[in-house]
């Protein structure tokens, strides 16, 4: 069952994000976050000798949350940089220069939080132990990877977006001018 809520969680993510930003390859990007928060969670589970308990699945989706949460605001600032008339590559340096503050106030709060719990003060920390490390974990990977693979990610995904829009255009203008021929008036 929690896999099946963890996949469709994923899945109306990327249905959101589609809406919000028009398009279907941005959401890629954003989502090519998500493996980073995750590989960063086991790391630490296994660097704390933690188990992989149902605490730590919380704090895995939880993760997921912020981490597409830094890739968004990353994104989204990078398109309006675009459509200000800044080139591609001056709108990814400008959005990480501007964004990074945003991004890492948020992890290091977040952190914060989780650092009492994940060093076992408090109470009922065999059960949240677990989900803090994770979340620890996550923040540190996908913070600090997200900033330089986001940006990358976005370049590869818009290439490959614009050649898809050019080769959909060049077929559909050719469908219209065929159509466009064979409805002209003979002579």
């Amino acid at each position: 069952g929690f896999g099946i809520a963890f996949l469709s969680g994923i899945l109306l993510m990327y249905a959101v994000l589609t809406l919000l930003f028009k398009s279907f390859a941005y959401p890629v990007t954003i989502m090519a976050a998500l493996p980073l928060a995750i590989g960063g969670a086991f790391i630490a589970l296994v660097i704390a000798g933690k188990s992989f308990s149902m605490s730590a699945l919380i704090g895995v989706l939880m993760l997921m949350g912020i981490a597409a949460k830094n890739s968004i605001l990353l994104v989204d600032y990078i398109i309006m940089a675009e459509k200000s008339g800044l080139n591609r590559f001056d709108a990814i340096m400008d959005a990480a220069h501007k964004r990074a503050r945003p991004i890492l106030m948020t992890t290091f709060a977040m952190g914060a939080g989780m650092v009492p719990i994940a060093i076992g003060w408090g109470a009922d920390v065999e059960f949240r132990s677990p989900m803090a490390v994770a979340v620890l974990g996550g923040l540190i990977s996908s913070t600090f990877l997200s900033l330089l693979y986001i940006p990358a990610v976005f370049t590869i995904v818009d290439d490959i977006a614009g050649f898809g829009r050019r080769t959909l255009n060049r077929m559909f203008a050719g469908q219209r001018r065929m159509a466009g021929e064979s409805h002209a008036p003979a002579e």
